[in-house]
């Protein structure tokens, strides 16, 4: 049996920044997001992006929601249209799973920069909760790890808020019990990365 081609998203939805916003918010339907972290993730620019959200609140597709003095948005769950919505893009999902048998780990994304890294703590951040998502300890001179950062960013495909600091300074930090590091390892931790065994 032949499969149909499929329709390119911007041309059912009506523009290529809506379609990447929807797919955002009904991928992660229970997840937040500030405009400039949609920005970064969508690639698009914030003018369009303020735009189609404006168009999108206004059908009711998105919420908005104030956290800390910060505008979130995310999808409207209870939206007449937000089940197909999901099913639509959750597919979507399952057919590049499909394809991709190989999903990437937090090792498959260090091991390009292992040699800078000195630790990486990953946390289950909940949207809206201050706090980091990446803390990146290792040397950035020459910028490598911020680049790094935002590719995982991308990869991952939804904003991450992330920190990067030198091995010297994480471990100052350590020895003078910073509220900084306090706060991050009062977060659920997924995942830790530490060669150098400094956390």
């Amino acid at each position: 049996m032949s499969k149909e081609k499929a329709m390119p998203l911007e041309k059912l939805f009506g523009s290529k920044t809506r379609a990447k916003l929807l797919a955002l918010f009904f991928e992660n339907p229970d997840k937040s997001y500030y405009v400039r972290e949609i920005t970064r993730v969508i690639e698009e620019q914030i003018n369009s992006v303020r735009r189609e959200l404006t168009n999108l609140n206004s059908l009711g597709l998105v919420k908005i929601e104030n956290y800390e003095n910060k505008v979130y948005y995310s999808a409207n769950t209870k939206h007449p249209f937000a089940r197909p919505m999901t099913e639509i893009f959750s597919r979507r999902i399952e057919n590049a799973q499909e394809v991709e048998v190989h999903r990437p780990t937090w090792e498959d994304y260090v091991r390009p920069v292992a040699n800078l890294i000195s630790a990486l703590v990953v946390t289950n951040r909940i949207p809206g909760q201050d706090g980091l998502d990446l803390l990146i300890v290792g040397d950035d001179y020459q910028r490598k790890l911020t680049r790094w950062a935002e590719v995982v960013e991308k990869r991952q495909g939804k904003p991450l808020n992330y920190a990067i600091m030198s091995r010297e300074d994480y471990l100052y930090r350590k020895s003078v019990r910073d509220r900084f590091l306090a706060d991050l390892w009062s977060l659920k931790i997924s995942e830790t990365y530490d060669p150098d065994r400094i956390l």
